[in-house]
Order: structure tokens, then sequence, then C-alpha cells
């Protein structure tokens, strides 16, 4: 059987109607895992279940509609993600936000609030809800998607790379209390992604430049060159990596 093999394995993944989490939640059911597809708006949602269930030939994709913003929420998506798939194998975080792009002088507290809230505290809150189940069954995984900003300091994206940087130690601490009960926890951090969520910055020719300029391999990443890292870190191939970051960014943290 293969390394990759993912078949009777549950997935919950936020922010997977489009982008990295669609590309994860297509490419787990393709190896066999039922993935929940969750985002903010329902309509998405269903079509992107609608999408994966039409390509794999069965109803393996299932939407759940769900703010990160609403602690509530996130209880009820794991709760009805237990009534449906009967368990949680693997929990990608990967819905996120940056309502600021700018100098740290200049962003409003509520910005600053959202980003904090969404991009850590609603990682940290999921964790808390799936954990238990993890550890009763000596078996999880918990994947968070970073970012390189997380590694490095910015003169715009300042909140944004230190919601970030948290989410890398999330996973170190994750990892040092339950690893004893086989569950791990790791960050992708990838760099700049071909997703709406990085639009303002590929599809702007000045912007782009700057950072091909500066990637060895000249090009940015596609969603499915994350949704590989995922993958591994979600089956037996990645069974003895634990909180740790691994960067997918082209090189370019490396020059």
């Amino acid at each position: 059987m293969s390394l990759f093999n993912l078949k009777n394995k549950s997935f919950l993944i936020t922010g997977s109607s489009r982008g990295i989490g669609k590309s994860i939640a297509l490419h787990a059911a393709k190896e066999g895992a039922k993935v929940i597809i969750s985002s903010r708006k329902i309509d998405a949602c269903n079509a992107t279940a609608d999408e994966i269930n039409t390509l794999i030939g069965q109803e393996v994709a299932f939407p759940i509609a769900a703010n990160i913003g609403d602690e509530s929420q996130m209880h009820s998506l794991v709760d009805e993600t237990d009534k449906l798939l009967g368990k949680i194998d693997v929990l990608v975080c990967n819905a996120a936000t940056n309502p600021f792009m700018g100098s740290m002088m200049d962003i409003p507290s509520d910005s600053f609030d959202k980003i904090m809230h969404n991009n850590i505290k609603s990682n940290h809150v999921l964790s808390q809800l799936v954990l238990p189940q993890m550890k009763e069954r000596r078996d999880g995984a918990i994947i968070i998607v970073s970012s390189i900003g997380g590694l490095r300091g910015s003169a715009i994206l300042g909140a944004y790379n230190m919601s970030k940087a948290a989410d890398i130690m999330m996973v170190k601490n994750i990892a040092s209390e339950f690893g004893q009960f086989n569950v791990r926890a790791n960050a992708i951090a990838p760099g700049l992604i071909r997703t709406d969520f990085a639009k303002a910055l590929w599809e702007n020719p000045e912007i782009l430049k700057v950072f091909t300029d500066k990637v060895p391999m000249q090009r940015i990443g596609e969603p499915e060159e994350i949704a590989g890292v995922a993958l591994m870190l979600a089956s037996e191939a990645g069974s003895y990596i634990n909180g740790q970051t691994l960067v997918v960014d082209g090189g370019s943290t490396i020059v």
C-alpha cells in the first residue's frame, strides 16, 4: 500500500472552497479520504464539494459553512464533522485573513484583532476541539498553513507575519504535549502561491517581478504544490515528522 494512501481517513479543512484548501481537499479525496469543505459561504462550499464528488465519482466531499471568526461556529463545525464522518483524523487549518497592508503605525485596532483572532485563536480553538479524540485514538494529524512571512519581518505585513509566526510555535507546542499519544502537528510555510488570497500580489506585474526575481526557480507556486506537502504530513509518509515547519517557496528564503 502506498505511503500516501489516505483510505478511511477523515479530513476537516478550513478555507477549502478555493485555493490551497480546495487543492488539499481534492488530492486527499483522490487518495481515498473523505473531506469536509468549509468556508464562510455555503454556496461556495456546495460548488466545491460537487466538483470534487463529480471528479471522484462518489460522495467523498461534504460542505459545512463556518466562519472562523465566530467561536460558536467552529464548535458546530467540529460537531457536524463528527456526525457526518464519525471522526476527524486530520485537521487542516488553512483559513486566514489579512485585512490590512501597510505600516504598523497605521493598522486599525480592529484589523489587528481580526488578524490575531482568525489566524491564531481560531487554529488554537479548532485544535482544542479535535485533540481529545486524537489523543484517545492515539492517532491524528494537525496541519496549519502558515507562511514564509512567519519567518521574517515585513514593512507592510507586520501583523500578518506575527500571526503566522505564532502558528509556527503553535505546532511546536502541540507536538511537545501530544506527540506521546501519536498525534503530530506541523506547519507549512508557503511562499507566493497563485491563489485568490494572494491575487493582489501576483496580478501586479511589478510586484510579481520583485518576487520572482528573488526566487531561484523564477516563478511563483501553485496550490497543488502545497497540497502535496499536506498529503505527506497527513499520511504514513510523514509519520515521524512532528513539530516542524516545511517551507515551500521555490527557494526564496535561501537567498
